[in-house]
């Protein structure tokens, strides 16, 4: 197998490190999956699947937060919060927009 470096800066490499984070690889995994993706001859998108179910995931939960906030708003509140921490944890919220 071949090795290839390349320079990125330090915003660059901890954004790339949040994204691995966030999809449960190491980051020379998901840069190399970046890579196969980029390489691919048929234009294909590596994690279309994946996608699909995060679009699922979204609806039921907005459905979800929908009729908790009609019931109890504070609840929803709490839970919105709960839920930045973890997406942070995890590298999933970019710090900028998490104002």
């Amino acid at each position: 197998m071949r090795r290839v470096s390349v320079r990125v800066d330090d915003t660059l490499y901890q954004r790339l490190q949040r994204r691995a984070l966030g999809t449960n690889l190491s980051l020379s995994d998901f840069v190399r999956s970046v890579l196969v993706q980029a390489a691919d001859t048929r234009g294909r998108y590596i994690y279309s699947s994946q996608d699909e179910l995060l679009g699922i995931v979204i609806q039921i939960l907005t459905l979800l937060a929908t009729s908790i906030g009609e019931q109890s708003p504070g609840l929803l509140e709490r839970g919105m919060l709960d839920a930045k921490a973890v997406l942070r944890e995890r590298g999933l919220l970019d710090p900028e927009q998490d104002r």
